[in-house]
Formats: C-alpha cells, structure tokens, sequence
C-alpha cells in the first residue's frame, strides 16, 4: 500500500529505464546526453529521487520519445515541479493534498476508468448542491469558503468528461448510493436526473446492483481503477478518500480489483436496466 507520490516516481522511473534501454543507452551515456552526473539517472530510474517535467523532456528527447500522448503523461507523472502551475488544481495547493492532487492528475490523464461505489454518487457525475451536502458531512469545522473550494475542485475534475477524446469510463453503484437522500428530496431527485444524463454519454457504462443481489465484492468498500494509453505498467487501484488517496499497484491488487470489477459487472443489472431502475427510484418505485 501506498501514496501517490510514491507510486508515481517508481512508475516514472520504471517507464524511464524501459525507454532508455529501447535506445540502447547505459545510464551513463544518457546522463553525458543531458548533462548530468550518471546517478541522477540511476536515482531518477529507482525513484529514490523526485524529478522535474523539464528532466523528464530532457531525457525524453534523449531517448527520442515523441509520440505526444506517451510525452504528455509522463510529464504529467512528474508532479508539480517547475512547471505545475498550469494545472488547475495547482490553484488549489493549499487545500489538496500532494496524493490527492496526483488522482487528480491521474484521472486527468486515464483512458480508462473503472469505479465501485457503495455509499455516494462518483464524484465526476455529483451536481453542486450533491457534491456540497456531502463534503459538508465529511469535513466538519471548516470555513464555508473551504467547504466552496473543496466542491469547485470536484466539479472541476468533471471536465474529463468532456475530454477529446473522453477517457471510457466504466461505474458500478449499489442501490444504497441511489436511495440514501443526501442533501433532501430535491437535491436528490436532480442528482438521479444528472445520474441518467452522464449514463448517456457514449463513453460512460453506468451498471447497478441491487439490494435484491445480496452480498456482494463490492461492499468491501469503494475503489477505483485507472488504465492508461500505451503504457500498461502505469495501471494503479486508487482508493478514494476525500483529501487523499490510497493507492494500490501490486500486480497481485491490480489482479485482484479488476477480477472484482468484472464480477459485480456480472451481478448488477444491464445499463439499460440501470437506467430503468434509477427511473423508477425518481417516480418512487
């Protein structure tokens, strides 16, 4: 088990000496390319240092990486660094944790997402008034303003959903998540409306599971599963919490969750019947 940072550098320099070795440089010789000293490659390379979005296109350039897409990412992985500033959520850094601004960057940068939930909407279909109710429930004491910023960042994260291209975006809910009236009767009939209309969007496949299944896998708590584009290694099970994250990248866990997700695939009910479920919760079936 661990937290984004962490997982983020052994995964960047995993995928940093996969590439140098495709161009056939020793770490010295990479090293002589950018200027540096060899063990800056090799501390880079084992993550036992941080490294910039500037090194990382240097040593991009020096393995001659460049599809954009595969440059674009692994920059990303980078962090804040020298260049943060340009990501939104960078606006943020006061409030957000550095683990939850890596999901954030993470999710930003999926092709492909896979989530469980047993309690809440998933935060990229909540309305305001949702997100609001619920984040006022998990963070007691805090000012208003803090409460605001913390719901303007979820509903930030949503642009994802309108991505060129979109990320495919897989999502299973209990029927907990959609009878437990967070907010009141009105916030939550609007949020139902916003459940079906993110169901309809062609990349979103909105499955749920009844109270008729019985137990199931998924009430062993809510989770995430990120894929991303070219490189499979970089796959990562997050478990979401408000402010922070914890992430899981054994392969044995990335097994063990996407087995998971498959199975409650199976057990809930079609989209089309989801949708028609969530219908008659609205007319109050």
């Amino acid at each position: 088990m661990h937290y984004g940072p962490a997982v983020r550098r052994r995964k960047l320099g995993a995928e940093l000496r996969t590439l140098r070795d495709g161009a056939g440089l020793t770490s010295g010789q990479a090293a002589r390319l950018v200027g540096w000293h060899q063990s800056k490659v090799s501390r880079i390379e084992t993550a036992r240092s941080g490294v910039t979005p500037a090194d990382v296109r240097l040593l991009l350039d020096a393995y001659r990486v460049e599809d954009p897409g595969r440059r674009e990412l692994l920059v990303a992985l980078a962090g804040d660094g020298d260049d943060g500033g340009s990501r939104w959520w960078n606006a943020y850094r006061a409030l957000l944790s550095p683990a939850y601004r890596d999901f954030i960057c993470l999710e930003a940068q999926a092709n492909r997402m896979r989530t469980m939930e047993t309690s809440v909407v998933p935060g990229l279909f909540q309305t305001p008034d949702y997100a609001r109710a619920v984040t006022r429930s998990a963070v007691r004491d805090v000012p208003d303003r803090q409460i605001d910023e913390l719901v303007d960042v979820r509903l930030a994260r949503q642009d994802v959903l309108r991505a060129d291209p979109p990320p495919e975006l897989s999502v299973v809910v209990d029927e907990a998540v959609l009878r437990r009236p967070v907010g009141g009767p009105s916030v939550m009939e609007r949020q139902l409306e916003r459940l079906v209309e993110s169901a309809e969007l062609p990349h979103v496949r909105l499955q749920v599971v009844p109270f008729a299944t019985g137990e199931h896998i998924g009430l062993t708590g809510p989770f995430v599963v990120f894929s991303f584009p070219a490189i499979a290694d970089l796959d990562v099970v997050v478990l979401d919490h408000l402010t922070h994250s914890v992430y899981l990248e054994r392969k044995e866990d990335l097994k063990a969750y996407v087995d998971a997700f498959t199975s409650l695939q199976s057990h809930a009910l079609s989209p089309e019947d989801s949708l028609d479920f969530i219908a008659g919760i609205r007319h109050g079936a």
